[in-house]
Formats: C-alpha cells, sequence, structure tokens
C-alpha cells in the first residue's frame, strides 16, 4: 500500500493504489502513518517527499469500504476517521518539511491529505477540490487545515460547492505553491526538494515548530516565543558554522 524508500536526504512515501486512484483506506493510513514515523526517526532525513503511485495523487476517501460500514456504529467510525486525523497530526508534528508532489487529482480527503503537507508542487493539469457536499457529507477534519491556508470565505465556497479548481486557481488562491509543467514536473519536483534538503536542517526544524506552534497565540506570546526560538537557533552548530563563514567573506 506505501512505498517507503530514502536517499540523500529524502525520505519518499508514495500511496500506492494505483488502481484505485490512491484512495484512502485504513490500510493505507496505517501504512502512511508508520512511514511518517520512519521518517521522524531517521536522523539522516531532512525532506519527506509524498506522492500517489499511477495518474493521480490520491481520490479521497474509498466510498465501497464507506458503503460497506454504513451500519457501523458512531465509536467504529470515530477510531476510523481519527487514524486519518492522527495522520494529519504526525505531518503537522514532522520535524522536517513535509511535500507533497501532486499530479493528476487530488480531491476530497486526498486533497486534505496534500493540505496537509507543509508545502504541495502541483504539475499544471493537476485538480484540487472538496467535493464531499455532493454526496452529503463534509470535510471535517480539513477544514482546520484549509482555513489556515486561505481566506474564510474562498475555503467556504469550496467546501459548500463542491468545486473543482485547476492548479493555476490552487495557487492563485495561495492553496498550493508552486505549479510546473507536466512535461518537467518530475525534474522540477526533484530540484525542489534537493534545493530544500540543502539548506540548515535545525533552521528548518526550528522554523517549521515556531511557526504552527504560534496558532492560537496572541501577539506577544508569538513574539515571546520568537525571542526563545531565536536564542536557541543561535546555538546550533549550523548557525555557528553560517556566522563564522559569513563574518569571514565580509
Amino acid at each position: 500500500m506505501i512505498l517507503y524508500s530514502s536517499e540523500s536526504g529524502i525520505a519518499r512515501i508514495t500511496l500506492n493504489r494505483a488502481d484505485k486512484r490512491n484512495a484512502l483506506h485504513p490500510e493505507l493510513i496505517a501504512g502512511l502513518k508508520d512511514a511518517l514515523a520512519r521518517s521522524a526517526r531517521d536522523q539522516s532525513v531532512r525532506v519527506v517527499l509524498l506522492r500517489g503511485a499511477g495518474q493521480d495523487f490520491c481520490s479521497g476517501a474509498d466510498l465501497a469500504a464507506l458503503d460497506r460500514a454504513a451500519e457501523a456504529g458512531v465509536m467504529d467510525h470515530l477510531a476510523t476517521v481519527r487514524e486519518l486525523a492522527d495522520a494529519f497530526l504526525a505531518m503537522r508534528k514532522h520535524p522536517r518539511p513535509v511535500v507533497a508532489a501532486v499530479r493528476g487529482r487530488a480531491l476530497a480527503g486526498g486533497c486534505g491529505l496534500a493540505t496537509a503537507c507543509d508545502l504541495i508542487l502541483a504539475s499544471e493539469s493537476a485538480q484540487f477540490g472538496y467535493p464531499e457536499v455532493k454526496i452529503g457529507f463534509i470535510p471535517a477534519m480539513v477544514m482546520a487545515i484549509l482555513r489556515r491556508s486561505i481566506s474564510e470565505k474562498r475555503a467556504f465556497e469550496l467546501i459548500t460547492t463542491g468545486e473543482i479548481i485547476s492548479a493555476a486557481q490552487a495557487h492563485a488562491v495561495g492553496l498550493i505553491n508552486r505549479v510546473y509543467s507536466d512535461v518537467e514536473f518530475d525534474s522540477s519536483v526533484e530540484d525542489y526538494v534537493t534545493a530544500l534538503a540543502a539548506k540548515s536542517a535545525s533552521a528548518v526544524s526550528l522554523s517549521k515548530t515556531l511557526l504552527y506552534h504560534m496558532d492560537g497565540m496572541t501577539f506577544d506570546a508569538a513574539i515571546e516565543a520568537g525571542v526563545h526560538a531565536n536564542a536557541l537557533a543561535r546555538m546550533t552548530d549550523d548557525a555557528k558554522r553560517g556566522i563564522e563563514r559569513f563574518v569571514k567573506k565580509a
């Protein structure tokens, strides 16, 4: 269900259900969580790259599996849903940047999975959307992530209309970071993650932690958190070496 490899500081996680458009089901989610945990433990990993096998990133929840579970009780549904919530949290709390490489469709829970990543790179023909409303469902957990990524009004429109948008539209509203041509997508993704992996691992990790830790803080508390992170960053080996190089150059 999940393919995993790590080389040159980049952990590669691939959703491997191409025949089902990488639809999410319990085994796939469990495998994703395991892969995220594995990459978080590996000190050599500097960037995590998440992608889907085949033509699509992820089509969302496996509706056939949901249909089979229609008679399940609320506690069963809570347990199942919490597994995906834990995956979202694992991506948020991962010590390294998690990058989604989206080719084809990223819809419903699949779009949520991409949005849960720290960065999203997309091919020009990629599509994004939350069409759950069309079957009387809602992108419930994803809302917490989506409203932090784009404006509240645009988020409201996407989740209540089920509109599918292009990569260019997703970029325009701030949902994704980069759009690359279909032909050059793979090479462009490689260049991007390689450059990111070359950055100071401690600086990137501290930046990610601080940025997300500021959620819900008052301005004063956020500044104070920045004070402590700043002092900590100055003590890292990367910062000491970087400052030394800069002084010598000057």
